[in-house]
């Protein structure tokens, strides 16, 4: 009689003392719910600076009935999701809609302390029900388009769009380091500091310049559009000029 079957029970499940106890427990069992994989349906954050929010998830594996028929779960509302944080300080990186990731389901009624954020009695009776799922992403999910990257050669970060770097305070420390703009480097600074020697291999257009040393330079220095390197000549009082080879 499969076609009058509903829910888990098949047509052997009462036709012995031993089927009926097991159905009963497996009935019992099927209404635990531990961990499954799920999709993002909805987010309540997209990135800016926040508190953690909730995702609506879907859990993926299909329930069956007796007769092996699929039937499809719905959307879980609300879900508190996890993010990498300790005191005030996190990577914020929010789920997105169309996400694959991890649902583990809490053994007691999480509402309360959800609403609360503090300790609280569970608030219902319910016991390891999706209702009370926790999402941590994500698994089963596409190439990355903008990422930070570990392997044996280093760590590289990559993205599409601005990286942004605000402290009052940046500190680098390398042996050697290297910026390559195909465009322009800008620098705005009330002063700008080299410990060192400075080299250009390429034109230097200074709008003023102040030095307290030796400053060294080729055989051409323009002023204005006037040589005043090795080989220009100065006019002298009277008549005639020097020039100067040095």
């Amino acid at each position: 009689m499969s076609d009058g079957l509903r829910g888990y029970q098949d047509p052997a499940s009462a036709s012995s003392d031993f089927n009926a106890l097991t159905f009963l427990a497996g009935s019992l069992i099927n209404r635990i719910a531990t961990t499954t994989l799920v999709k993002v349906m909805g987010v309540t954050n997209n990135g800016a600076l926040s508190a953690v929010g909730y995702v609506d998830i879907l859990p993926l594996v299909n329930q069956l009935d007796g007769a092996g028929v699929a039937i499809p779960h719905g959307t879980i509302y609300k879900c508190p999701y996890f993010r990498l944080q300790g005191g005030t300080n996190a990577i914020i990186l929010d789920p997105k809609v169309g996400d694959i990731g991890i649902a583990l389901f809490a053994d007691r009624d999480i509402s309360s302390v959800s609403a609360t954020k503090n300790q609280a009695n569970p608030g219902s009776g319910r016991r390891f029900d999706m209702a009370d799922g926790l999402y941590i992403g994500g698994v089963l999910n596409g190439t990355p388009s903008q990422y930070i990257q570990f392997n044996d050669s280093g760590i590289s970060i990559s993205s599409p769009q601005a990286v942004k770097l605000i402290a009052p305070d940046v500190h680098i420390s390398a042996t050697t380091m290297e910026i390559d703009a195909s465009v322009s480097v800008t620098v705005t600074t009330p002063t700008f500091k080299v410990n060192g020697a400075l080299q250009t291999t390429g034109l230097a257009t200074l709008g003023a310049m102040t030095t307290s040393g030796a400053a060294n330079f080729g055989t051409v220095v323009n002023i204005n559009g006037k040589n005043i390197g090795a080989g220009h000549t100065h006019n002298l009082t009277g008549g005639g000029h020097t020039l100067d080879v040095t």
